[in-house]
C-alpha cells in the first residue's frame, strides 16, 4: 500500500491550501490517518489525526484554529484544510497511517512541500 498526496505549493500569507492523501489500495484500513510536518532544520511535528473507522479528530494546541482534517468515506481521501497560511507554515508535509498500534505512523506518503509568502 502507498499513500498518495496531493496539493501543496507556492502560495501567499493569508490563502488557503487543502492538501489529500488517498491509499492506493481501497480496502486498506489502519486505525488512524495524520498529517504532519517538517520544517527546514526541524523534527517532524503531528499536525492533525484523525480515527479511520470511529472518526473523531484530534489536534495538538498550537494547531487547532487554522487546520481542519478530514476523511471523504466514499473516495478514502484524507484531507488537510489550511486557512489563513503564514510564512512559518511552510515546511514538507506528511500524511502518515497508523496500522499496528494507534499512536505510531507506520506508513508515510511522499510528503509535498508547502512555501508561504510573505
Amino acid at each position: 500500500v502507498q499513500l498518495v498526496q496531493s496539493g501543496g505549493g507556492l502560495v501567499q500569507a493569508g490563502d488557503s491550501l487543502r492538501l489529500s492523501c488517498v491509499p492506493s489500495d481501497r480496502t486498506f484500513s489502519p486505525n488512524v490517518m495524520g498529517w504532519f510536518r517538517q520544517a527546514p532544520g526541524q523534527g517532524r511535528d503531528i499536525v492533525a489525526a484523525i480515527g479511520w473507522s470511529v472518526g473523531g479528530a484530534y489536534y495538538p494546541d498550537s494547531m487547532k484554529d487554522r487546520f481542519t482534517i478530514s476523511r471523504d468515506n466514499v473516495t478514502n481521501t484524507v484531507s488537510l484544510q489550511i486557512v489563513n497560511l503564514k510564512p512559518e507554515d511552510t515546511a514538507v508535509y506528511y500524511c502518515g497511517a497508523a496500522v499496528k498500534g494507534w499512536d505510531e505512523y507506520d506508513l508515510w506518503g511522499q510528503g509535498t512541500q508547502v512555501t508561504v509568502s510573505s
